[in-house]
């Protein structure tokens, strides 16, 4: 089992650039799906980005497709979610997430992911 710890989150201003990183522990990581989630206050945890575990598959959220790109890389159990052009309703808790999946597949549903990291915060001002 991996364990995600995330990193990267911080106050950006509208229209600018985050970089988040999720350190996996474990011999394991390339059998997981990865996902970012977020939770903005007073609403529920939605999901970002996902991906599936060669990196070979996508899958975003409307609200970010165009916008955030996520890839990883296996060789250092690590995956990135790159986001740019972000606005105030960014502003939310990102959490990274293992989902163990066959390959190919690119979970979007929060249950399937049974490991999460403790969240980092991304405040973008307006």
């Amino acid at each position: 089992q991996v364990r995600p710890v995330e990193s990267g989150g911080g106050l950006v201003q509208t229209g600018g650039s985050l970089r988040l990183s999720c350190a996996a522990s474990g011999r394991t990581f390339e059998y997981y799906a990865m996902g970012w989630f977020r939770q903005a206050p007073g609403k529920e945890r939605e999901f970002v980005a996902a991906i599936s575990r060669s990196g070979g598959l996508t899958n975003y959220a409307d609200s970010v497709k165009g916008r955030f790109t996520i890839s990883r890389d296996n060789a250092k159990n690590t995956v990135n979610l790159q986001m740019n052009s972000l606005k105030p309703e960014d502003t939310a808790v990102y959490y990274c997430a293992a989902a163990s999946s066959w390959p190919g597949v690119v979970p979007t549903a929060e249950q399937a992911y049974r490991s999460w990291g403790q969240g980092t915060q991304v405040t973008v001002s307006s």
